[in-house]
């Protein structure tokens, strides 16, 4: 498969990378410094140098022709203001979407996060990324051009992945490494029938790969 990744530098976005690469598969990752390009090479992923805050449509879409699958895994980050949150976290995915549907590609995963809501109260940088995800997670929910997943992670960890997961449409808050949230993207990847999910994700005591065929119905 060739899968291309928004936000292709992100400590998840390589994470996967790696493991597409090392089955074979081939990655693409968007990313907005020339500079981050090495990182890329070295996770086996082809770096594609695209700022999704002022592309086109067309230019993403270009990027994503002939690909199986896009992953939306672009973030502003957590020391950007209220205004990235905007242009990143909602805008850069509704047109990461639109340039999805106009490219051809309809398997659309998206890493949302937890809480992630268009009417989230508050007016902390923190409540204003929760909204911007929520419009993002609504809006991409909303096309029927998209066979789309969203992946909503608890708290992030850079603890070694233990491969056990709890995967649910509401699990509760907790941890997850980030190890194990690249490994479910890659299965609900490899997992069709997840289409249309809404997913919350943290650590549990049931093998990812079982966890993935679980909520599909397999």
């Amino acid at each position: 498969m060739r899968i291309v990744i928004a936000g292709g530098h992100g400590q998840i976005a390589l994470r996967l990378e790696r493991l597409l690469a090392a089955r074979g598969d081939e990655a693409a990752g968007i990313i907005r410094k020339p500079g981050q390009a090495e990182d890329l090479r070295a996770a086996g992923a082809e770096p594609v140098v695209l700022d999704l805050e002022s592309a086109t449509v067309e230019e993403a879409a270009e990027v994503l022709r002939g690909a199986d699958a896009a992953v939306f895994a672009a973030g502003a980050g957590p020391n950007s203001g209220t205004e990235r949150k905007d242009t990143v976290d909602r805008g850069a995915a509704v047109l990461f979407a639109d340039a999805a549907e106009r490219a051809g590609v309809r398997r659309y995963v998206v890493v949302s996060s937890m809480g992630a809501d268009p009417d989230h109260p508050g007016d902390e940088v923190f409540d204003v990324y929760l909204r911007a995800k929520g419009a993002a997670d609504a809006d991409v929910r909303a096309r029927s051009g998209l066979d789309w997943t969203i992946l909503r992670p608890g708290m992030l960890t850079n603890d070694a992945g233990t491969g056990q997961v709890l995967l649910a449409a509401s699990t509760g808050r907790g941890p997850v490494p980030r190890d194990d949230v690249a490994a479910v993207l890659m299965e609900l990847l490899d997992t069709p029938a997840t289409a249309g999910l809404t997913l919350e994700l943290i650590s549990g005591n049931v093998p990812l790969t079982v966890a993935v065929k679980d909520v599909a119905g397999n």
